[in-house]
């Protein structure tokens, strides 16, 4: 894994991807007290910086085996991403999602032409269900965060965030990235390292699943007691990456650990000051950047908005709860 093959990404995804824009409001500003950036992936293709790893997976694949097709597990948004960029490859494709995954994210992913297989998060094993459909159907697995080609992908994203911070001066910040198994961390890690190694990587997650922020203080992999049981439903994994995990030990500072609340209340803020929707788990990094100042050094923070496929009644009680 290294930065030529984020930079070939980029130039498999130019006129693929959406180059999101880097935000700011003097209102966030006041709250975070400092400059606060936000990068929002929430406008990325298929609502999240996933579509990035999914079209960098497939378009880096050999023809015979993506006419063949594909196959992914994801809560969502990985599995959109996958799905979207399949389906502009013509290749069939596969999702295994768990049940309780937002009605939202099931329905968008079958929508965009793909199969979906449901499965019980709490007690079913997503990576052995994957491996069997693999196996009968000869489909090529393209996994969530510990795949090459999708941490490439998603390290396109830092490379964006490295010309933009440059273009309004920024030459030293945290970077608050949303964090799961640390694909997007990663890949944004590598790519700032290389491009602004000013900016370093800080990875976000919600209370309770928080085994990269215990991972990297520990220095060994962690994994969650639970499976299950969070509104952050898009960064819920059982531990970090094998791949993903030693580059953020490498090049991540300490993780950051935010409550539901805070994510809920960065939904409205992001709503009511920048328009914006958001997820709650695409909402933790912007939660981290408002709420934990004291953890985060420097004049500016620039925080990724992951995601924003969210159900209305979850925003509607973000709203409802933090008055935006």
């Amino acid at each position: 894994m290294n930065i030529d093959m984020i930079r070939a990404a980029q130039e498999r995804l130019d006129g693929h991807a959406r180059r999101t824009p880097l935000l700011n409001s003097p209102f966030l500003d006041e709250i975070a007290g400092r400059r606060l950036w936000i990068k929002p992936e929430c406008l990325q293709h298929t609502g999240s910086f996933k579509f990035r790893g999914g079209w960098s997976a497939l378009s880096a694949m050999e023809p015979e085996a993506r006419e063949r097709g594909v196959i992914a597990f994801s809560s969502g948004n990985h599995g959109q991403g996958v799905a979207l960029a399949a389906a502009r490859h013509g290749a069939p494709v596969v999702i295994v999602m768990p049940s309780d995954a937002p009605k939202l994210k099931i329905d968008n992913t079958r929508a965009l032409g793909a199969e979906v297989v449901l499965y019980d998060r709490a007690n079913e094993d997503r990576d052995a269900i994957a491996a069997q459909l693999s196996a009968e159907r000869g489909l090529t697995l393209i996994k969530p965060f510990d795949e090459p080609q999708v941490i490439a992908g998603q390290g396109t994203c830092g490379l964006e965030i490295a010309e933009q911070a440059k273009a309004e001066g920024i030459d030293k910040a945290d970077v608050l990235v949303c964090c799961g198994g640390g694909g997007f961390a990663s890949g944004m890690a590598l790519a700032l390292e290389a491009d602004a190694p000013g900016l370093r990587v800080r990875p976000v997650e919600p209370e309770g699943f928080d085994d990269m922020a215990r991972s990297l203080a520990s220095g060994v992999i962690e994994s969650n007691s639970r499976r299950a049981g969070s509104l952050c439903d898009a960064i819920i994994t059982p531990q970090p990456g094998d791949l993903t995990f030693p580059i953020l030990y490498q090049l991540a500072g300490p993780g950051i650990v935010v409550t539901e609340d805070e994510a809920l209340r960065a939904m409205a803020l992001a709503f009511s000051r920048l328009k914006l929707v958001a997820e709650p788990g695409g909402a933790v990094a912007l939660a981290a950047a408002l709420f934990h100042g004291s953890d985060i050094e420097g004049e500016d923070v620039i925080a990724t908005i992951s995601g924003g496929n969210v159900d209305a009644e979850v925003f509607r009680m973000a709203l409802e709860r933090f008055g935006a």
